[in-house]
């Protein structure tokens, strides 16, 4: 007999917390989410239905003996269910007082709708009239059985939904039934011997009369239900680990379904998941069971129904919400069921919310006194600011499309957002489309295996179902823009979507608004929101700041007393504008080549060519005076903060046009008798630039080197723009970056000229501005000769795009396009290097780089600019690195200010 303990009765929490010395995130990886808050919920004195939890541990143990319980459970699971008896007064298969029970799946992280449940275990042919005796309802009771073979059938044999869907639609069609609750007990008695039939034509036996058989089944089924592929893509999705599997929670039944005046069930929130506003949001059912409320099978009542027929539930209901938040110190999402006037709490989680709600909830419980800062800053993630960046509609075209009558449907606001695309009936389609574009799904309504189309999707609209159905839900979570229940009347045969007498077609374009309610037939161009104006986002965005400042301190051989900084890469003041409004604390990165594009490549391209030394310096002067009112443009925007501005990079034969297309021009041209001296000359200079690896050629610091008048100009324009800024009132910041430095006499050559020109020109206009001359650093022999870069350069940018390149090897737009997703898929990269850095290769030569240079200059500023400097795993390691900042794209801001805090809290 094993030792190992697999059963947890509902009042055993102390037990699993004695095991684990108080930490509650054990206790719930090993009793799952809804068994570890089941306990918890006893152990507070709310109402739960008695049960026993079988850990996670066994689910394991399980799925590692295919299929097989292991050495004890089953009898430590007979002990536990004695317990429940005795706490009932009932019994399982008993022919007087039957015990029925729910079978429950409970991951340790929530995972909605992804794994099954299986409900009223223990009615059998016999306990069924038991209970027709005990309640004197048989129309509940034979609903109840109906409904347990139907799951059963599903769950436990694996039998497709729709063979139980279809005869009952047809069934109720053929009655004259709309739903469900309208059918009597004779015809739940008819509809079940409609499911035996199915059970006996799909798996050859018929359902299992047996309740311990019941139960035994059952357990494996929910224990098997964490490998089923909606389950997998769930946890790849939402970084689940694989390996934590999921408890099973054997539960008493309480019905709802016992009558129209004292039972039913609902699903409610204890703050709005929309919006976050502090109100009890939810949605109840009368007459119901299970999961009638969370499929979205029937349109649901507002929670505030619950107040006109049952006053004293409903105050009951609202206290003990308000306590469970108090308790949890979080918003909560619970499920609940009324049998006969008793209120039952038969779950509650942390509620999944949209990314505006969960900004409004985190600010208002820290003014509440419920929670301090940092545990505000610690429950919002990446993707919620990531959500708070989704689209809306533009709203003049918004307005046309209403004036042109194009609002076809409305209905439940279930997810914000803006989405537009084709609309299609079926998850296999939506994922079919989405190759070829944006999709919306359309469903009567949503179950956990349409996850796979929902993902596909940009948006979603269900013709029924209320704002804690399975498609809301799922949709909040994952920032899918979503309406339900809009009433629509859907023909999956005809393939057409209905309502007030206008039909569209699979396939037409949709635009639903999940903010309002609203679904178009239209295709309505999309826009971003405005950050800036959601107060709670900034305010707490604010807080992350104050604690990088503040707690960030470190002491890095004397170096920067502050923490990881976000700064932005921006070009134009208006990039820089953007930035800044977004919280940037600077600028890290001004490319200067992007400032020669469209009519300026020309200018460039007539420096390039010309041989005349007069239109040589022409073309530069007018560069200069374009360059000049561009930085004095950006430090303007940037006043008071840093903005560091990268000598022109790529190679020159960029600016000029394409070599093969230019050759064959000119001996067309020939061909013809014909001589085009413009041409020739641009085939030439073209012919005498060309490289086979530009990547690798005359780019960067060589470009300087070799064209010293683009360095003079550059850097006079920045110098000259940074003095017009500060005469006109500003407190401009300038730094130039030289990149691409791969030797210290390389920076030797080129940093005293970068001096000279802007001191002398400083020292002209008698103004006093500090410009700071640096390096980018994207070779990896720049990292192993740091101390020598010192001697040059006051501040290092990592380029670790460029430096992952030609640390690996590897030309990223070839790998992307070609074996780098193989490589990862198999395993030989654990990730693309390219969006998340790599650690132990790229990052060893940075933390070299950074404490060599810090042993030469311990207060340099040493930073990161490029897409690493916005992912949220690369920017923890470069805190830890001693970074000083990370810089990335405006966008993107809002993601870094929030993980540099996360670096540090962590």
């Amino acid at each position: 007999m094993t030792d190992q303990r697999w059963v947890y009765s509902f009042e055993d929490i102390n037990d699993a917390l004695e095991m684990y010395k108080g930490d509650w995130k054990k206790v719930t990886g090993l009793l799952g989410g809804k068994g570890a808050n089941l306990a918890r919920m006893c152990s507070i004195g709310i109402t739960v239905p008695s049960g026993f939890t079988i850990s996670t541990e066994c689910c394991n143990k399980y799925l590692e003996l295919e299929n097989e319980f292991p050495e004890g459970m089953w009898d430590q699971a007979l002990v536990a269910l004695k317990k429940v008896e005795e706490n009932t007064g009932k019994k399982i298969g008993d022919k007087k007082n039957p015990l029925l029970v729910s079978c429950r799946s409970g991951a340790a992280q929530s995972m909605p709708g992804m794994m099954d449940t299986v409900l009223n275990i223990g009615l059998n042919d016999e306990t069924a009239k038991a209970m027709v005796a005990l309640t004197n309802d048989e129309r509940f009771v034979y609903d109840s059985y109906r409904r347990l073979v139907q799951g059963f059938g599903a769950i436990v044999l694996g039998i497709d939904d729709e063979k139980f869907e279809h005869p009952l639609g047809n069934y109720k069609k053929e009655k004259g039934f709309k739903f469900d609750n309208e059918l009597k007990a004779d015809n739940w008695k008819e509809v079940l011997e409609l499911y035996n039939k199915v059970i006996m034509e799909e798996k050859g036996m018929k359902f299992p009369q047996d309740p311990m058989e019941q139960i035994k089944m059952s357990i494996k089924a929910v224990f098997s239900s964490w490998n089923v592929p909606r389950a997998i893509q769930y946890r790849e999705r939402t970084g689940i680990p694989h390996t934590l599997g999921t408890a099973v929670n054997l539960q008493t039944m309480v019905f709802g379904n016992m009558g129209e005046e004292h039972s039913g069930t609902g699903v409610a929130f204890t703050r709005n998941p929309s919006n976050g506003k502090k109100e009890i949001f939810g949605e109840f059912l009368f007459n119901a069971q299970g999961e009638d409320v969370v499929a979205g099978i029937r349109n649901a009542l507002p929670i505030s129904a619950l107040n006109d027929k049952l006053p004293k539930c409903y105050e009951q209901f609202i206290q003990e919400c308000a306590k469970l938040e108090n308790y949890f110190k979080e918003m909560q999402d619970v499920e609940f069921t009324i049998e006969q006037g008793k209120l039952y709490f038969l779950q509650t989680r942390n509620a999944k919310r949209t990314a505006v709600s969960r900004f409004k909830t985190m600010f208002d419980m820290v003014e509440e006194g419920l929670i301090d800062k940092k545990t505000a800053i610690k429950r919002i993630s990446s993707d919620d600011v990531d959500m708070m960046l989704h689209p809306q509609f533009d709203p003049n075209v918004l307005k046309l499309a209403q004036k042109q009558g194009k609002l076809f449907a409305t209905g439940v606001a279930a997810s914000p957002g803006a989405a537009v695309g084709k609309m299609y009936f079926s998850s296999k389609k939506c994922v079919e489309m989405a190759k070829e574009g944006p999709v919306i799904m359309c469903r009567p309504f949503t179950k956990p295996d349409d996850v796979d189309g929902m993902f596909a999707s940009k948006g979603l609209f269900t013709a029924e179902g209320g704002a804690t159905s399975h498609a809301a839900v799922v949709a909040r979570q994952f920032g899918i823009p979503c309406v339900v229940g809009c009433n629509v009347l859907i023909d999956e045969e005809k393939k057409t979507v209905t309502i007030n007498g206008i039909t569209l077609n699979e396939g037409d374009w949709v635009s639903i608004d999940g903010t309002t309610g609203s679904i178009y037939s239209a295709k309505i161009p999309t826009i971003q929101v405005k950050l800036e104006e959601q107060k709670h986002f900034m305010s707490i965005l604010q807080w992350c700041d104050e604690f990088c400042a503040k707690e960030g301190i470190r002491d890095i051989k004397n170096g920067p007393s502050r923490g990881l900084m976000v700064w932005a890469n921006a070009d134009t003041a208006e990039d820089a504008t953007r930035a800044r409004s977004f919280g940037a604390q600077g600028i890290g990165l001004c490319r200067t080549e992007h400032q020669f594009l469209g009519d300026r490549a020309g200018i460039l391209r007539e420096f390039i060519l010309t041989e005349d030394k007069d239109k040589k310096k022409e073309a530069l002067d007018k560069l200069e005076v374009l360059q000049t009112k561009d930085f004095e443009e950006l430090f303007i925007a940037m006043t008071d903060l840093p903005v560091v501005v990268r000598l022109i990079d790529p190679p020159l034969h960029e600016f000029l046009p394409d070599l093969l297309e230019l050759t064959r021009e000119v001996y067309e041209l020939r061909g013809k008798g014909e001589k085009n001296e413009e041409k020739e000359l641009m085939l030439k200079k073209a012919e005498q630039m060309h490289e086979s690896n530009p990547m690798l050629g005359l780019r960067g610091v060589r470009l300087s080197i070799v064209l010293r008048q683009l360095v003079a100009m550059q850097t006079t324009a920045i110098t000259q723009g940074a003095i017009n800024a500060k005469k006109k009132g500003f407190n401009p910041v300038p730094e130039i970056m030289i990149p691409l430095v791969g030797h210290p006499n390389e920076l030797k050559e080129i940093q005293p000229e970068v001096e000279e020109v802007s001191q002398n020109l400083l020292k002209k206009n008698n103004v006093e501005i500090e410009i700071k001359i640096g390096t980018m650093i994207e070779i990896p022999r720049a990292c192993l000769v740091a101390p020598q870069l010192t001697k040059y350069a006051k501040f290092f940018s990592f380029g670790t795009n460029d430096l992952t390149q030609m640390t690996f090897g590897y030309s990223r737009d070839d790998a992307e396009s070609g074996f780098l997703l193989k490589y990862v898929e198999d395993d030989i990269l654990p990730r693309n290097p390219f969006k998340s850095v790599d650690q132990i290769g790229v990052g060893r030569l940075i933390k070299m780089c950074v404490d060599e240079g810090r042993e030469s200059q311990p207060m340099m500023d040493i930073g990161v600019c490029g897409e690493h400097g916005g992912d949220p795993k690369s920017i923890k390691f470069f805190s830890q690195a001693g970074l000083t900042y990370v810089s990335c794209s405006a966008y993107r801001v809002p993601v870094a200010r929030l993980s540099a805090c996360h670096a540090i809290l962590d």
